[in-house]
């Protein structure tokens, strides 16, 4: 029987111990529920360890294939640029080694419903979901593509579950932050509003959403606001990471290539199309530092 491809986790990186250590549990938890696959995971950025020593771990365990998914909500820059550069990277270090590479998670049903199910949770039971607005926060990109898919998956959250409203805010990087989308949804009559992070684990971003929506909610009393916790480590993830593993071992992809900064000219963004991608290096790499100097990795994001 041919022994199928091992599976490589990509994860963001946080320099929060908590969030890092339950990517790595979350890794682990994989390893159990598919004892016939090799998996590691490894960080782009910030917390070890990082993707090339998960790739060594893969190499020294007899691994010469396998499928990458980048855990992550959304196709930013990570997705697109960082981890395919650092695969190419792990390619030339170790020769005869073959990789696919899968697709961001994005706002798959299943995770909708564990949304709904934080809502759920930080509501009071007695609450009639058309007087609830639900501000949803994600990360915050540079890249707009990145960004409207936030805006995607606020829409499908509110498709047919009776919120007054779903809006959108990001905690950096893009605008509105958190105090902007909160005074939106007061303008726009809010009287009861839960702050939704779209966040995979618990990180210094996350706790960040929770903070300044404490203090918004300090400086106007007359609206009620709660804050839900992020989606963690539940069945529907790590179902859904194996779907995207399947995915990428027969070749169906689908990537967002209709709105990819990379590949079409946005208004303000002209310079970024056809931009060769970088290596990115993780603070913590393990000394390889000479193999990427001078190299630019052309990529186009495994379309």
């Amino acid at each position: 029987m041919t022994t199928p491809p091992a599976l490589l986790i990509a994860g963001h990186g946080t320099r929060d111990d908590a969030g890092a250590e339950a990517f790595r549990a979350f890794v682990r938890e994989l390893g159990r529920r598919r004892p016939d696959l090799p998996v590691a995971g490894g960080f782009i950025e910030l917390s070890p360890p990082p993707l090339g020593e998960a790739v060594a771990e893969l190499v020294r365990r007899g691994v010469r294939r396998f499928a990458a998914v980048p855990l992550m909500l959304v196709s930013a820059g990570h997705a697109k640029g960082d981890i395919p550069a650092a695969l190419a990277r792990e390619k030339e270090r170790h020769p005869g080694l073959t990789y696919t590479y899968g697709r961001p998670l994005g706002p798959h049903p299943s995770l909708l419903r564990v949304l709904e199910r934080r809502l759920a949770e930080a509501v009071d039971p007695s609450w009639d979901p058309a007087e609830v607005t639900v501000l949803l926060v994600g990360r915050g990109s540079t890249d707009p593509d990145a960004n409207a898919e936030v805006f995607k998956a606020a829409r499908l959250l509110w498709e047919g579950r009776g919120y007054a409203g779903v809006e959108t805010a990001f905690v950096s990087l893009a605008a509105p932050d958190v105090p902007s989308g909160l005074d939106r949804c007061a303008r726009l009559g809010a009287r009861r509003i839960v702050v939704l992070p779209y966040f995979l684990f618990t990180g210094i971003l996350p706790d960040r959403v929770r903070t300044q929506t404490e203090e918004w909610a300090a400086a106007h009393p007359d609206t009620e606001v709660r804050s839900a916790d992020v989606i963690g480590p539940e069945p529907e993830l790590l179902d859904l990471v194996l779907e995207r593993y399947e995915e990428a071992v027969r070749g169906d992809l689908r990537m967002n290539c209709d709105s990819c900064v990379y590949r079409i000219a946005l208004p303000g963004f002209e310079d970024k199309v056809g931009l060769p991608q970088q290596p990115h290096f993780h603070p913590d790499d393990d000394g390889h530092h000479h193999h990427g100097h001078g190299h630019a990795h052309s990529h186009s994001h495994a379309h």
